[in-house]
């Protein structure tokens, strides 16, 4: 790419949808040496859209850290053949280059050649129904088993990498811009079910010991039979009667545990990571939630939240929260659909009484918090209800003085009850959008535009929803 041409990065950002920058990159000359070396500020001169800035900045990474991987790669390989010759006859080096080829392909991954009517369906531009869904998804699946080499446990960016490029080949596949979470939660599951009748393979093996299995356990049909179960005959039979088992001693320990005051944190993560295939069937199940923080009170605090959720999508919610509103809180508060905003008339008579940057970063990116239900037209008595009473049974943040840095409170609420106080509200941000997934609560569709634009981000969809 640090060779390319002008007309060359033109024709690259035509073929990424991009083709509304092609007039400006022309005007600007920015050759391919000169796009890797584009920094935030250089992007949002020479791009006005949030969103097409956001592809931009994500494409550039991206390119970068492969390139970095590939030179990673080619020092280490030099390094051992100049060290140890004698692996290039032997196995040792397709055992080196087989470290690093999960991570390679997902550079190159090309979609899979679809049966004669899955293409025929796709060739019409039809959305297709169930069954072929699931044709799709199947081919998906068995085409990333052979790129893992036969492996069933793809991590979150190969996810990513499979679905985006589903997507982006065929978009109409993309339903009302919700289609990237839809079809990376039908991969993940299908790996799940394919994973599920093999019982002796050694990484299933060593995954079920992480999460409380041990070795040598079957699943029993009845409690009553034994009342040393493993744990995931005892989530699909008695999940809500646990007594005697070991599955219930973590239990008691975890409750015991949080009405301390001084907390043993490193165990508190491995109690709860035990539990975790317990508390995911109790809440697909639809256990009242109630019951499950009655179990799990952990759950209560924001860190065991927010870890909650990285277990279920390998991302970090809060650090994520927190980048989306360093980057967007300017552009926000810039849009002229939110100038006569109660939320923004407040920001500025506060901003008049301080100077120091911190403060007004803080008031600045609360703000835009705030006001994004504001930018997409949303019900904002969904996402946050400001100086007044949550009436909302979804989550929804609750906030008072939020300008006034030393009175400002922030908490996280479902089905009008207090789940957790919170720092800030980027903090509140992030509880909330983790509490839809952790507790797997469908989103309303008063709120759904702006929870889609935050997930977007969150998930690092190829092509993010952007502001209006």
């Amino acid at each position: 790419m640090e060779s390319w041409s002008v007309e060359q990065v033109c024709n690259w950002l035509k073929q990424r949808n991009l083709g509304e920058l092609v007039p400006k990159f022309r005007e600007e000359e920015v050759s391919g040496a000169a796009l890797l070396a584009l920094n935030d500020r250089m992007v949002q001169q020479l791009v006005k859209k949030i969103g097409h800035q956001a592809v931009l900045m994500d494409l550039i990474k991206k390119y970068q850290q492969q390139k970095s991987g590939l030179e990673s790669l080619t020092y280490c390989c030099e390094t051992v053949l100049q060290k140890f010759p004698e692996v290039v006859s032997g196995k040792n080096l397709k055992s080196f280059f087989a470290r690093h080829k999960t991570l390679q392909w997902t550079s190159s991954y090309a979609l899979p050649d679809f049966p004669y009517d899955v293409k025929c369906i796709l060739a019409e531009k039809k959305c297709p129904d169930h069954s072929m869904r699931i044709r799709i998804i199947e081919f998906l699946q068995a085409d990333m088993t052979k790129y893992l080499e036969g492996s069933l446990y793809p991590n979150s960016q190969q996810y990513n990498v499979v679905v985006n490029a589903l997507l982006q080949a065929y978009p109409f596949l993309d339903e009302d811009g919700n289609g990237f979470l839809l079809w990376k939660r039908a991969l993940k599951d299908r790996f799940k079910y394919v994973r599920r009748p093999i019982e002796d393979d050694e990484q299933v093996l060593r995954n079920k010991c992480k999460f409380g299995h041990r070795r040598g356990q079957s699943r029993k049909s009845s409690f009553a039979e034994n009342k040393h179960d493993d744990v995931q005959g005892q989530v699909e039979e008695e999940p809500a009667h646990l007594k005697g088992s070991a599955m219930d001693l973590h239990i008691k320990w975890l409750n015991q545990e949080y009405m301390k005051t001084q907390r043993n944190w490193e165990e508190v993560d491995n109690r709860m990571n035990v539990t975790i295939e317990i508390r995911r069937k109790m809440i697909s199940d639809k256990a009242p939630l109630k019951d499950i923080l009655r179990l799990f009170p952990f759950l209560r605090c924001p860190y065991q939240l927010f870890r909650e959720f990285q277990l279920l999508t390998h991302m970090d919610i809060y650090k994520k929260t927190v980048e989306i509103l360093e980057l967007y809180s300017e552009n926000i508060l810039s849009l002229y659909v939110v100038r006569n905003n109660p939320i923004n008339i407040m920001l500025q008579e506060n901003l008049k009484q301080h100077t120091e940057e911190d403060v007004l970063k803080y008031m600045k990116m609360t703000a835009a918090c705030l006001l994004l239900p504001e930018v997409f037209g949303d019900d904002s008595s969904l996402f946050a209800a400001v100086n007044e009473e949550v009436k909302a049974l979804t989550p929804v943040m609750e906030v008072k003085n939020p300008f006034n840095v030393n009175s400002c409170e922030f908490a996280l609420y479902i089905e009008r009850e207090e789940l957790a106080q919170l720092d800030d509200c980027t903090m509140a941000l992030a509880a909330l959008v983790a509490a839809f997934h952790v507790f797997d609560i469908p989103c309303p569709k008063r709120i759904h535009r702006t929870l889609n634009f935050l997930e977007s981000l969150v998930f690092e969809v190829r092509k993010p929803a952007s502001l209006p």
